[in-house]
């Protein structure tokens, strides 16, 4: 709901088969505020911290959920309607409050809210905070947030963390400590699979698993999501980030189902777990109850954003209309009838692409879109890349639940950006667990003779299993093998970390977009450090991804 100066002023202290495929060290202490927040047991209790997220000009998106008693847990059904009032200040200390609202926390959302907030200025930093209960001074812990440029406005640099493919099981979330320690960001970009739907110990296996999901077993149902999302957001890291940032997130598979499509998932048997409809519905309501994400059109994710006249970020949905991944027997990849975006997605991508202004046009894909061929790499890690990748068994050397299972709709867009003389793409892409940083080939086959269209980062996973993971082997040990058949093979790659686990920040300017790579020293501790690996840029204009020898801050 939006709303202004409704409520008095606050007062009191300020994601069942394995799937496919500078340093900071605190928690950002002097963003969060300090918390005044009862137990549960003392009355309503914000147990799940806060968020903002998909800053505009005017406006942010808060979100919180509060607990109105012990026994109102995530995905309950119970606990009694809470009157919550939000409010927003250009200080931390809320002497200069800006706006200010009250929204009904009920059972029917989970107990969750969001208040679209709008009426603010662009590129300003603000703080917000929420209010339960009856008077006697339950507050949750201040957040800090920031509006987007002006549409128009000369925008100097933009900068994002991104991030994906964050497993409970797998490991700690100190990727997203190590972001919310930074004050230099504009906001953090998720791209997939914030959650994992699978029972405890199926991925990992449960003899390495570092801390069990709740609940244990695989999520079917509404209750189930909204468990899984209740139990990720009582991480600490994961709550700084929220707290310190506005989140820009799309969903992946892992938010419903491995390798889900529009009609199923592999990760579903129908019958035994009910329909996959039931399932995906229920999946999208908890995401949109537990995130602070504005729903799209038809309920999805595809959304656009602006930062200014210095870049357009197009946030796709990939899982809500794609056709079935290819098996054999199953259709070819090449076959023009199947698509991973839906007709209507792919015509608002182009449109916007074509019809931008801005320097930098910025395609946000949970999935990876340069092509990859993997034939030349060694027998003995084709077996355990193809199971980190989801390489089908049936003998198809393709990743086929990236775009290479959906080579049509890329040539479409391949072409159009080429023929539109549409310059500055840049892909960002989550989802394979592995970092690369790629030219986007017209003709992989002749590159580089041929011409590069876009350019693509991937970021690596934040805990989920990379090669090293599934091996049990050092990092950086046979993977460097397996690493230089890739880019033997596909000269379009510049570069692909097949182990590490981390986070990317993405800073743009009008000369360039860079991505600084980050890796964590041991996902399975929660006080890892943070380590800078490598940085690659796209200069204006070229369509091409060169290295960097040092990151830009």
């Amino acid at each position: 709901m939006t709303s202004r100066h409704l409520s008095p002023p606050i007062s009191g202290p300020s994601r069942r088969t394995v799937v496919k495929a500078a340093a900071a060290t605190a928690v950002a202490a002097p963003v969060l505020g300090a918390a005044t927040t009862a137990r549960a047991a003392d009355g309503p209790a914000f147990l799940h911290g806060i968020a903002s997220g998909d800053p505009l000009p005017d406006g942010i998106l808060l979100w919180t959920r509060v607990t109105p008693a012990p026994d109102a847990v995530p995905g309950s059904g119970r606990g009694a309607d809470t009157a919550v009032r939000w409010e927003v200040a250009e200080d931390k200390e809320f002497t200069r409050v800006v706006a200010r609202g009250t929204t009904v926390a009920t059972a029917a959302s989970d107990h969750t809210v969001k208040a679209d907030v709008r009426g603010l200025r662009p590129a300003t930093t603000y703080w917000f905070r929420f209010s339960a209960g009856d008077g006697t001074g339950t507050f949750s812990p201040t957040g800090r947030t920031r509006t987007a440029p002006a549409a128009g406005a000369a925008t100097p640099g933009v900068r994002f963390g991104v991030v994906s493919c964050a497993n409970w099981e797998s490991g700690f979330f100190s990727p997203y400590r190590h972001l919310a320690a930074r004050a230099d960001l504009d906001a953090v970009l998720h791209l997939g699979d914030y959650i994992y739907e699978y029972a405890s110990g199926s991925y990992p296996d449960a003899e390495y698993v570092v801390r069990p999901h709740e609940p244990k077993h695989e999520i079917l149902t509404l209750a189930d999501y909204r468990t899984r999302h209740g139990n990720y957001k009582t991480d600490s890291d994961l709550q700084a980030l929220h707290a310190t940032h506005p989140l820009i997130a799309i969903w992946d598979d892992h938010e419903f189902a491995n390798d889900a499509w529009s009609g199923g998932a592999e990760n579903h048997t129908p019958g035994t777990e009910g329909s996959w409809a039931d399932r995906a519905a229920g999946a999208k309501q908890a995401y949109f109850e537990w995130m602070p994400v504005r729903a799209s059109t038809e309920g999805t994710v595809h959304r656009r954003l602006r930062f200014g006249n210095l870049a357009d970020l197009h946030l796709l949905d990939l899982r809500t209309f794609r056709s079935q991944q290819s098996t054999i027997g199953n259709g070819s990849v090449d076959a023009p009838d199947r698509t991973i975006t839906g007709r209507a997605q792919l015509d608002w991508l182009k449109s916007g692409l074509a019809g931008s202004d801005a320097t930098w046009k910025l395609v946000g894909t949970s999935v990876m879109i340069s092509p990859v061929a993997f034939g030349s790499v060694p027998a003995h890690l084709l077996e355990p890349l193809a199971e980190l990748l989801g390489l089908p068994t049936e003998g198809l050397a393709v990743n086929v639940d990236q775009w290479d299972g959906y080579t049509d709709d890329r040539k479409e867009l391949i072409a159009h950006l080429r023929d539109r003389s549409i310059t500055n793409t840049v892909f960002l892409t989550g989802d394979i667990h592995m970092a690369w940083a790629n030219d986007v080939p017209v003709k992989a086959a002749t590159y580089p003779l041929s011409a590069s269209a876009a350019t693509e980062f991937v970021v690596t996973s934040v805990t989920s299993d990379n090669l090293d993971d599934i091996l049990h082997v050092a990092p950086q040990t046979v993977s460097v093998v397996a690493a230089a058949a890739v880019k033997a093979a596909n000269r379009h790659v510049k570069w692909v970390d097949l182990d590490s686990h981390g986070y990317g920040v993405l800073d743009v300017t009008a000369e360039r977009s860079q991505m600084d790579y980050y890796a964590v020293s041991d996902k399975t501790k929660r006080d890892a450090t943070s380590t800078w690996t490598r940085s690659y840029r796209t200069l204006s204009g070229t369509q091409k991804v060169e290295r960097v020898d040092r990151p830009v801050h």
